[in-house]
């Protein structure tokens, strides 16, 4: 038995004791407190061991694995539902409901084996890999060697990953042919490369002693590892690839979706609900973009103004040189702004970067990698420099206000920077908040005067759109049968994104289930709180004290915001 297998057996027992030290009756004693701060110490350590495992595998889902993180799952939830609510501070009642949140999702996941289906439009655990090699760094002789077992380890990640696939073949959980058919594009960038430009080798060039034990590792066990994945995709599983892309058409898939929906918003919200909002949402965008063609006295169509903007060579870079000099300016015009709109600004600096090669031609058009002042890595806004004609310059001010400042870099690099808060606060992510928290930022920047022409303010609400018809056609794929024709229709008519966009976009949607909804349905929480503190405080209202309010918890589920900043409303009220 393993170490890292023996240390969840005992984690196991540590929890099973701890459900039975628990009280009997639900009196409200500082005992409900006790049994939190103990919650947490086992739920860092379940954490802990899953990392740990992580240094030197890639995450495989063995039947150990599985076992063994249910029983945990179960045992800390049972004493997560013993503790009384009711006596908990806000601080301890966050952590308790985050707790709750992260399992039970993961509770789900594995009784529904969601790894039987691992792959995404982007990748999915290919893409992950990437993830973990790109800027990995080997400063020691202890990171060598944990590195080398992993690729070492390769082999058995990779035939776990075609059996388990396999068994999802069985039961009727199983990806459609567009996710198939972008992974083995995904495969063949990673398989036919030059084994010093594979992301795999990437952390060797760190550290010259171990570049020739690298080079061999990567050629004689790695690449036929994922030429061996490439061949069963190809030859085996896209026989049975499903040709609908909805999730309702795998086993229990409307379960499934209804359960996304409620993990990705955090709030109860049903697929109709999201659907019906984003519907709204488009004809509200759809006639603020038309008064902008009107202002400008474009002598067309809104078809024609969309293949305008699409065609046209003004609105593009010639080179990905140009492209990341755009991104970048418009990042140091983002930073002028923080000091007006925030009273905490974070310390990690950001850079910016394109999308790795290796997984940029299905990729979206940008996104954040988060640094950390413990590894040396500052923040990192990724922007897609691949097939340029499909990256228009006006989007950018949009894009960097998301990606870089006041959006996904500000936000996390706060978080990271809490202090008093169980670890798992600074790094925990929740995509309704997270990605709620970017959009909004795309709509400070028109308050804030970000964007200085009609193109990028069209650029805005372009981008504005592009997240109501999430709304849209998430659910109609996934829920209510639309193909993804239907999608990529819609999506096409509605904004002014490139075809190449608008295709990599809704492929991704249909890999990821649930998760494009969060966006908007995030957004729109924190603009209905902000006004309800405008309204309610009038000229008390202060726009610093507001973002901060917002930000100084971390990523938290939306009903607990709407609860933080409507208390906060009642006490300044009150002129507390």
């Amino acid at each position: 038995m393993s170490k890292v297998v023996q240390y969840l057996f005992l984690l196991c027992f540590l929890t099973i004791n701890a459900c039975h030290v628990q009280k009997t009756e639900k009196a409200k004693t500082p005992e409900d407190v006790v049994d939190l701060n103990a919650l947490i110490i086992d739920y860092h350590a379940y954490l802990d061991s899953n990392s740990e495992f992580r240094k030197t595998n890639w995450e495989d889902f063995s039947d150990s694995l599985i076992y063994n993180r249910k029983s945990a799952v179960q045992n800390l939830l049972q004493v997560s539902d013993g503790i009384d609510r009711s006596i908990l501070n806000e601080d301890q009642l966050i952590n308790l409901e985050m707790i709750d949140y992260f399992l039970k999702d993961e509770q789900f996941n594995l009784d529904f084996e969601s790894h039987l289906f691992p792959l995404n439009a982007e990748g999915g655990f290919l893409t992950e890999m990437v993830y973990e090699t790109q800027s990995k760094n080997i400063s020691n002789k202890e990171d060598a060697d944990n590195y080398l077992e992993k690729l070492n380890r390769v082999p058995s990640f990779i035939d776990r990953k075609i059996e388990l696939m396999k068994r999802g073949i069985e039961q009727n959980k199983i990806h459609p042919k567009v996710i198939v058919e972008n992974c083995l594009a995904i495969l063949d960038q990673q398989i036919n490369v030059e084994i010093e430009d594979s992301h795999f080798y990437q952390p060797f060039k760190t550290n010259k002693d171990y570049q020739e034990k690298g080079r061999e590792l990567i050629e004689s066990t790695v690449l036929p590892s994922l030429q061996k994945f490439e061949d069963f995709l190809e030859e085996e599983y896209h026989v049975h690839a499903l040709d609908e892309v909805g999730i309702s058409n795998i086993s229990n898939g409307k379960e499934y979706y209804e359960q996304r929906v409620k993990f990705f918003s955090t709030l109860d919200m049903s697929p109709k609900e999201i659907f019906d909002i984003g519907q709204a949402e488009v004809e509200r965008i759809r006639s603020e973009m038309e008064a902008i063609i009107s202002d400008l006295k474009f002598e067309g169509s809104f078809a024609d103004f969309l293949e305008f903007l699409r065609t046209d060579s003004q609105f593009y870079a010639e080179t990905p040189g140009e492209l990341l000099n755009h991104a970048a300016w418009y990042s140091k015009k983002a930073e002028e702004i923080l000091p007006k709109y925030f009273g905490k600004i974070p310390r990690l600096p950001f850079t910016v970067k394109a999308v790795p090669a290796a997984i940029a031609p299905t990729y979206t058009t940008g996104r954040y990698s988060g640094g950390s002042f413990k590894d040396g890595r500052a923040g990192q806004y990724w922007v897609n420099t691949y097939n340029l004609e499909s990256r228009p310059l006006y989007v950018l001010p949009s894009l960097t206000l998301h990606e870089a400042v006041p959006g996904h870099h500000m936000q996390i690099s706060l978080a990271q920077e809490m202090e008093d808060v169980p670890k798992f606060r600074t790094r925990a992510y929740l995509s309704a908040f997270g990605e709620g928290w970017a959009l909004y930022c795309e709509y400070l920047g028109k308050e804030a005067g970000i964007y200085t022409t009609a193109y990028e303010d069209f650029g805005r609400l372009t981008y504005e759109m592009w997240r109501a018809c999430r709304l849209v056609v998430d659910p109609g794929m996934h829920y209510f049968d639309w193909t993804r024709e239907e999608a990529i229709d819609f999506m096409k008519k509605n904004t002014s994104l490139s075809l190449h966009e608008v295709t990599t976009e809704v492929d991704r949607y249909i890999g990821w289930p649930g998760q494009a909804v969060s966006y908007k349905i995030g957004e729109l929480k924190i603009r209905e709180l902000r006004k309800l503190a405008e309204e309610s405080l009038g000229e008390n209202f202060e726009i610093k004290e507001f973002h901060d309010l917002i930000l100084q918890n971390g990523a938290i589920p939306l009903q607990a915001m709407d609860r933080i900043v409507r208390e906060y409303i009642s006490e300044k009220s009150q002129g507390k």
